[in-house]
């Protein structure tokens, strides 16, 4: 059976004081100890749940951070790649300025009539022909009513095993080039008359020699290409290379809703039109040609960089956006939930000098009842 104890009314409101005390301070000690003044939502529902939900977004973006990081240094890689490729490309820029700095040794026709273009266009009796031969194969041009120079010069570098190069100089004489130690003759059922419309003149141009310095230079340029290979297949990071067709999309926020697609290319010799060099390098023409893939690759790395360093400008700059979030979240999460440690300690001081007040006051509330004790001694 319970016992019921009977507590004077003072000693009972002292008592309930002291409970409140001993309370306060443990919720103080509680803050103290976790820096917290919010550790539960029985604390503060709204505070509590408000910044859970803000450090929510704030690790969801820590965890973004590490993929934008990772897109930051595959562009860079690209970027390295860009610059050491442009470099190969310069210098067999130096390699084809070499090359035409020393005079072609094999045999070389100039046409007698000056002014052509490609479009240059005359009459002609059909069905007679004007061929090129190198001593071993023949191009034929069957001719029609009306050819052009550009049908001419077709047909002599589109024929199969043809060891002949044609182009027009810069004075506009059509230029044959033997592109080894053969001859160069002229032919054909066409008369005098039309040949010379195109300043062709049947007969043989003796066979020169090959040009060992410029085939020594198409070896260096060659290998400067397969380096160019090489470095484009080895620009990639963490599995990501976007000198080598790969693509790369980076997400901005937690719902994916804000994000970059960064669209690869593929810069090996054969994506930037960088041929192997042609009969090593015997004719004016072989590295003309050369010299103008090598310009078009130039400007093709330069705008592509461009590209790139704009891609990773964005890149940066919501990287520097992300981190800047996610310290505004963490902090205003922990201005609702965090103590101030200064104030929960004079908070302490004070109830640690309530609590003496109360224990006093509480003896003092009790010593009336003691003092009826003395009257039965």
């Amino acid at each position: 059976m319970a016992t019921n104890i009977t507590l004077a009314a003072a000693v009972r409101a002292n008592l309930l004081s002291l409970q409140q005390t001993d309370a306060l301070m443990g919720r103080t000690q509680q803050r103290l100890a976790t820096g917290k003044k919010v550790n539960s939502a029985l604390d503060n529902p709204v505070n509590f749940f408000t910044a859970a939900s803000l450090n929510a977004r704030a690790s969801d973006l820590t965890k973004l951070l590490d993929s934008i990081s990772n897109a930051t240094k595959t562009l860079q890689a690209a970027d390295n790649g860009i610059s050491s490729i442009t470099t190969l490309i310069e210098n067999a820029q130096a390699i084809t300025q070499q090359a035409q700095q020393s005079a072609a040794t094999t045999a070389k026709y100039t046409g007698t009539v000056s002014g052509l273009s490609a479009s240059s266009s005359f009459s002609f009796t059909a069905g007679k022909t004007i061929t090129v031969n190198d001593g071993t194969t023949t191009g034929t041009l069957t001719l029609a009513a009306t050819n052009t120079v550009q049908d001419f010069l077709d047909m002599v570098n589109n024929t199969a095993s043809l060891n002949v190069k044609a182009e027009l100089s810069s004075d506009g004489k059509i230029l044959l080039e033997a592109t080894g130690a053969n001859t160069i003759v002229i032919g054909g059922t066409a008369v005098a008359g039309e040949m010379v419309q195109f300043g062709l003149v049947a007969g043989t141009t003796a066979a020169g020699t090959v040009n060992s310095t410029r085939t020594t230079l198409a070896s260096q340029y060659d290998a400067l290409r397969t380096q160019l290979d090489q470095l484009a297949r080895d620009a990639g990071f963490n599995g990501v290379n976007l000198l080598n067709g790969d693509g790369l999309k980076v997400i901005f926020n937690e719902t994916s809703t804000s994000s970059l697609s960064i669209s690869g290319v593929t810069f090996t010799s054969t994506g930037l039109g960088v041929s192997a060099s042609t009969n090593s390098f015997q004719t004016d023409k072989d590295i003309a040609d050369a010299v103008a893939e090598l310009s078009t690759a130039l400007t093709t790395l330069r705008t592509q960089a461009s590209t790139f360093g704009s891609n990773l400008s964005i890149v940066q700059t919501r990287q520097d956006f992300t981190k800047t979030m996610i310290n505004t979240l963490m902090t205003g999460a922990d201005n609702l939930t965090l103590a101030d440690s200064n104030e929960e300690g004079a908070n302490l001081l004070a109830l640690q000098t309530r609590q003496q007040l109360s224990t006093t006051t509480l003896s003092l509330a009790a010593s009336a009842q003691q003092n009826v004790l003395r009257l039965f001694g």
